[in-house]
């Protein structure tokens, strides 16, 4: 069995940087130059902030369950195999 590795360039993980820095410098600019109280502004960093992590969180929970049931499919592939092969030598 080979195991899938997907291939990502290098272009794409600096795109994926530039974009999310450009992304958090617009937020920022755009929380700084508003015409709030200092409490309404920290209000909305909090909650651009845990908007970034829970993002991040939910991506990482759903790799892991994807690796999980992976190698919860080849475990339950190898013993398939083996319960073939042994199927296959008692009726020789």
């Amino acid at each position: 069995m080979t195991q899938y590795t997907p291939k990502v360039s290098k272009a794409w993980n600096i795109f994926t940087y530039a974009n999310f820095s450009i992304a958090a410098l617009m937020m920022a600019g755009g929380i700084y130059s508003l015409e709030a109280s200092f409490s309404a502004k920290g209000y909305y960093a909090m909650a651009a902030l845990m908007l970034v992590y829970s993002t991040a969180a939910i991506t990482k929970a759903l790799r892991d369950k994807e690796e999980s049931d992976r190698i919860y499919n080849k475990l339950e592939d190898a013993r398939t195999e083996r319960l073939l092969a042994e199927v296959s030598g008692e009726n020789e």
